[in-house]
């Protein structure tokens, strides 16, 4: 079972932003300072994209490639899947993300909704009414 990451979508300002970064493009990477320690159990996972404290999206990993600086490039499937939105707390650097713990794929045709802040959706979730 592969492991996932989570990334903060950095600078979208809605998730038409996050969708605007895979449109048209024949192959996407991230670029980072430090490869992921656990980096081979994360080939075939997915990154799930973190926007305004939700897990929003996920897209594929299909490897890392080294740069000639050093940093390396975390190549994705050029594809962005919609997932139920999830509350997640912004953090610095890679978390890992089992896949018994990853929220599921959104249905085709199935709407997300209106995403509920983060603190919120948590709030809701310890009631229990989400």
């Amino acid at each position: 079972m592969p492991l996932n990451l989570t990334k903060i979508a950095f600078g979208a300002k809605s998730y038409a932003d996050i969708e605007s970064w895979f449109a048209g493009r024949p192959r996407l990477s991230v670029n980072t300072r430090y490869r992921p320690t656990r980096w081979e159990e994360c080939t075939g996972g997915s990154l799930f994209w973190i926007h305004e404290h939700n897990l929003v999206a996920r897209s594929p990993i299909l490897g890392f490639t080294q740069q000639d600086n050093g940093r390396w490039f975390i190549d994705l499937a050029p594809t962005l899947i919609p997932v139920v939105a999830t509350p997640r707390r912004a953090h610095q650097g890679w978390r890992y993300l089992a896949d018994d713990k990853a929220p599921r794929d959104l249905a085709p045709g199935e709407n997300p909704g209106d995403i509920i802040p983060g603190r919120l959706a948590a709030r809701l979730l310890r009631l229990g009414l989400i």
